[in-house]
């Protein structure tokens, strides 16, 4: 039996030396919205109101810019579209690919925000894990 749950992720934040176009592009990239906005910085969260229950990302306002590859980074699937058309829309949106010393065998493309921050474009889809998982 597992022990109760006394912890739940509230926001993921990140660092941004200008906030805006850091939130903006990941609006863009997940579909979510501005939901609260101050001289610190911009949250965004899922649409409909939901950010209010459930998990957000605070684009931070700091002084200084990235410097070295960040130890926390999000994984994405492509949800309806195949992983090059993806890839496309996010080099569209702004990311860039970078190189962080990950092998030219790897399954996942490493690309970047527009302040460095580092993101993975995974190689399967959702829809592929959704029917491995339903196969068994």
């Amino acid at each position: 039996m597992l022990p109760d749950m006394t912890s739940r992720i509230a926001a993921i934040a990140l660092d941004a030396v200008d906030p805006r176009p850091v939130a903006d592009f990941w609006c863009a990239v997940l579909g979510w919205q501005q939901v609260d906005e101050d001289a610190d910085g911009i949250s965004i969260g899922p649409p409909g109101g939901a950010a209010a229950a459930g998990l957000t990302i605070d684009v931070l306002r700091v002084p200084e810019a990235k410097t070295v590859k960040n130890r926390l980074h999000l994984d994405l699937r492509a949800d309806g579209s195949t992983t090059a058309e993806e890839l496309a829309r996010l080099e569209a949106l702004g990311a860039r690919r970078v190189d962080v010393g990950q092998g030219d065998d790897v399954t996942w493309v490493v690309l970047a925000d527009p302040e460095g921050n580092e993101l993975c474009l995974l190689q399967r889809t959702v829809q592929h894990v959704e029917r491995e998982e339903a196969a068994g």
